[in-house]
């Protein structure tokens, strides 16, 4: 009697094993079906990736702002950019123009003040008439302070000529950065079913195309 009993109780549980693994079997078979056919009807709905023609030279970005370091303006040339040329000169013309002034000017009171110095009267005339003013009154602490004063015009206006001059050329560097920088519409999202063989698992994936970039994929599984 006791024999009978073990034998019905291993039968018992050889059977019961047996339904566990069909139904593990079935599970996964309709999870994995279930997945593809929800992948299929959402790759339906998206529009397929056009290839894109990756044989285009690409823009060298080290040309235009060296063109631009050598002449204002032959970056943005370089670039396509012509409309800018003109901001560029037009921009460097102006601390040109005051270095240039303020220059004659340094060196009419730096010869007025020289004169009223040295008392040189023979060469009164030849200070500048709006100077000779201050040449009669002998106001030698004035002609030292607009002789400082254009001074240090020469030097200012001499930095902002080099910081325009370097904006040209950081101007030509950008617009060769983005030349050839991406800015299509053409972005896709997919939804794949994944199977990570490592942990015997299924999972849906994502996968990104953002125009010519390679696609981006993440993935979640259980």
């Amino acid at each position: 009697m006791g024999r009978l009993i073990v034998l019905l109780s291993l039968i018992f549980i050889l059977i019961a094993e047996a339904g566990f693994a069909q139904n593990d079997t079935t599970t996964s078979t309709s999870v994995v079906d279930s997945l593809a056919v929800f992948s299929e009807k959402a790759l339906d709905n998206i529009a397929p990736v056009t290839a894109t023609d990756t044989t285009k030279k690409k823009t060298n970005v080290r040309t235009a702002p060296i063109l631009s370091a050598i002449l204002p303006g032959a970056g943005q040339v370089y670039n396509r950019k012509y409309w800018k040329v003109p901001l560029v000169y037009g921009a460097l013309a102006i601390p040109s123009y005051l270095f240039v002034d303020n220059l004659r000017w340094f060196e009419r009171t730096r010869y007025a003040f020289n004169v009223l110095s040295l008392n040189d009267t023979a060469n009164y005339k030849n200070v500048h008439p709006l100077l000779q003013p201050l040449i009669e009154r002998g106001d030698r602490s004035g002609l030292q302070n607009f002789r400082d004063e254009f001074r240090r015009n020469v030097d200012y206006s001499f930095l902002a000529f080099l910081l325009l001059w370097g904006l040209n050329i950081m101007d030509a560097s950008v617009d060769a950065h983005l030349k050839d920088f991406n800015i299509t519409d053409d972005l896709s999202l997919q939804i794949k079913p994944g199977y990570l063989p490592v942990s015997n698992t299924v999972g849906i994936g994502l996968v990104f195309n953002i125009g010519k970039n390679r696609p981006v994929g993440y993935s979640y599984s259980r």
